[in-house]
């Protein structure tokens, strides 16, 4: 419960979101993972296309009785947003780019009231892989952690040790910027634990 009148719904299947929401005290009412079409448009920049996700996510799952809570985890390489790791020979093109390398992590979130009115904030993280050797690379591969993870890898993981530097938001790199996440909750009036 949310502690609250008001439900609160997790438009996310993600088990990292629940766990990272968790640390807020709540517990989703529901979860109501969208079904949204995903494919980045023409020329969107990673920032428009984070939100853009957020928010359609947060519509998808609406309901006229509850807020909805939806987000959206991008990896940037400049201007380019990197694809959530279906297999490995994507993520292994990843961290290939990543290594040795900075890069973004933009973490949206978007709250829809019951009335429609929507909510939202943006998390902006810089990340620094160290430079991967071959072997390194082979190994983190191996684990498995890349698997459905945007840019290829899981910060929550192994791949932690592989990141020479951070500035931001931890949370938000797992999936869920919860400084963000607590101020868009604290100013809809829904109470934390």
């Amino acid at each position: 419960m949310t502690g609250s009148s008001q439900k609160l719904i997790l438009a996310s299947a993600s088990p990292r979101r629940r766990e990272l929401i968790s640390r807020l005290g709540i517990s989703p009412d529901a979860i109501a993972p969208a079904d949204i079409d995903e494919t980045p448009a023409k020329d969107e920049l990673p920032r428009d296309y984070a939100v853009r996700m957020a928010r359609e996510k947060a519509e998808a799952a609406a309901y006229a009785d509850a807020y909805v809570l939806a987000g959206d985890t991008v990896v940037a390489a400049g201007r380019r947003i990197l694809p959530k790791a279906e297999d490995e020979a994507t993520a292994r093109r990843c961290l290939e780019l990543l290594s040795g390398r900075r890069h973004t992590v933009l973490s949206a979130i978007a709250l829809r009231a019951p009335d429609g009115a929507i909510r939202e904030k943006l998390s902006t993280t810089q990340v620094k892989f160290k430079r991967l050797s071959a072997e390194e690379l082979d190994a983190y591969l191996a684990g498995g952690e890349w698997d459905g993870k945007a840019g290829g890898y899981a910060i929550q993981g192994s791949a932690e040790g592989l990141i020479s530097w951070i500035q931001g938001s931890h949370s938000g790199v797992v999936g869920l910027p919860l400084f963000e996440t607590r101020a868009l909750l604290k100013a809809a009036g829904i109470r934390l634990g």
